[in-house]
This record gives C-alpha cells, sequence and structure tokens, in this order.
C-alpha cells in the first residue's frame, strides 16, 4: 500500500509538472496574438479591400487580424524593381512586429520577402501567390490566373516552375490594368470577365486565381459569370495562416 501511495503521488506530480509546462508555453506565446497582413504597396485602398477580405475570418478569441499598409512603398508592386525593393521593406515591417506576430501574411502575388521572412522568422509566414494556388489545386487539377499587367506574368511563371506545379497552369491573362485602374470597378469586371472565360474555354481551366490582393469584391460575380471556382489569394493565405496559429503548426 505504500508502494501504491507513493506512484500515486508521483502520477500526481508529474501531471502537475506537464500542466505547468504547458502553462508556461502558452504564457511564451501570450503575446503572439496578431496575424499581420502586410500591404508592400502604399495604396490605401488596396488595404481596404484586403481588410474587407479578410473580416470573415476575424473570431472571437483571436487572433486579431491586422492589414498594414507599407506608406513607403510604390503605389503599385509591378516591375521587379518594386518586388525586390518591397522585399526589404516587408522584411523591415516584420522585424518590427516580431515580438507580437502570431503569423505573417505577404499580400503581394509576386510574394516579395517571403523567403526571407521564413528564415528569419519563428511564426507562419504564407505568400498570396503560392497559398492561392495551393488551394486551387484542391478545387480542380488545373487552374488559369487571372493577371493583372502582362509583365508579372513571367515572375509568377518562375514561381510555379520552382514549386513544381508549371504543368498544373494552364496559363495566364493579364487584363492590362495597373494597381491605380483597378478602382474602376465596372471596367475591371468586364476585363476580368472576358480573361477568365478565354482561359475557361481556350485553355481549359478548372479553377481561376486572382492574380492581385485587394479584389476580393470581384470573387463572386467573376465566378458566376465563368462558371468555376475562384480564388482570391489573401483570403486563401490568411485562412491557411489562421488555421497554423490555432493548430499550433
Amino acid at each position: 500500500m505504500v508502494n501504491d501511495d507513493r506512484q500515486v503521488s508521483k502520477c500526481h506530480a508529474a501531471s502537475r509538472d506537464l500542466d505547468f509546462a504547458d502553462a508556461a508555453e502558452r504564457g511564451s506565446h501570450a503575446m503572439s496574438t496578431t496575424i499581420y497582413v502586410i500591404n508592400p504597396n502604399s495604396n490605401a485602398q488596396v488595404t481596404a479591400g484586403l481588410d474587407a477580405a479578410v473580416a470573415p475570418l476575424r473570431l472571437a478569441g483571436g487572433p486579431a487580424i491586422r492589414c498594414e499598409t507599407l506608406a513607403d512603398g510604390p503605389p503599385g508592386v509591378e516591375t521587379q524593381a518594386h518586388v525586390d525593393s518591397a522585399a526589404l521593406a516587408v522584411r523591415a515591417f516584420a522585424e518590427r512586429h516580431r515580438g507580437d506576430a502570431a503569423a505573417f501574411v505577404v499580400a503581394c502575388f509576386s510574394d516579395p520577402g517571403l523567403h526571407q521572412l521564413r528564415e528569419s522568422m519563428q511564426v507562419p509566414v504564407l505568400g498570396i501567390s503560392e497559398s492561392g494556388v495551393l488551394a486551387a489545386l484542391t478545387l480542380g487539377h488545373s487552374f488559369g490566373v487571372v493577371a493583372i499587367l502582362p509583365g508579372s506574368i513571367p515572375r509568377h511563371l518562375r514561381n510555379w516552375g520552382a514549386m513544381g506545379i508549371a504543368q498544373r497552369c494552364v496559363g495566364e491573362i493579364a487584363i492590362g490594368r495597373g494597381v491605380s485602374a483597378l478602382a474602376d470597378r465596372e471596367a475591371t469586371l468586364a476585363a476580368m470577365v472576358d480573361a477568365g472565360r478565354r482561359l475557361r474555354d481556350e485553355r481549359g481551366a478548372h479553377v481561376l486565381v486572382m492574380g492581385c490582393a485587394g479584389m476580393a469584391h470581384f470573387r463572386a460575380p467573376l465566378a458566376e459569370a465563368c462558371g468555376l471556382p475562384v480564388v482570391e489569394p489573401t483570403q486563401a493565405a490568411t485562412a491557411m495562416a489562421l488555421g497554423r496559429v490555432r493548430l499550433g503548426w
């Protein structure tokens, strides 16, 4: 009986130690309560679009989801030079928020700074380009991208090659409108629908991916007009980040 009592006591002590360890681990992450969705350009309207896009993902009990504009960025990330400079600005932002970040989402379809952040941060880092096409592959065999400018397409194709999924991309069609021109909603939607239908009819796309951030309001009408699933990449990336934070991945 004495030995049994001692064994029970040891089990209780071990259980308390595990409880304390769990509490300590939770405490170590208590300040990491925010998913930062980073808009690398200086266009506040784009950030407002991001904020609206991720609103359905804000849950009671957190984590908080904050969409931030990099005020010193270009009006739109449209060239390789923009991408290269934006990568450094994204890295600097992440460094400033290292202490309270639960995750980072790079909300530009060229994913500037994505791999820099993954090397330097201990929290999940998602890029909307990578996440958007990965989500698309769960919705159909082949995807097409409704791009914004023709110059962005080679950058995207390099990404698909690096990811090993180039054979699943049937192509990209640009609507020929820069970030600032996207404010004309009627003309932008008409161009997107035309591109989406061409990707469906001429290339055989089963899923469409929107090749820019901040345009979630076009997703439903584009899907209805084309009769295909449409992935809004910021929603895809933020949903992945939220799942990883909640699950502790």
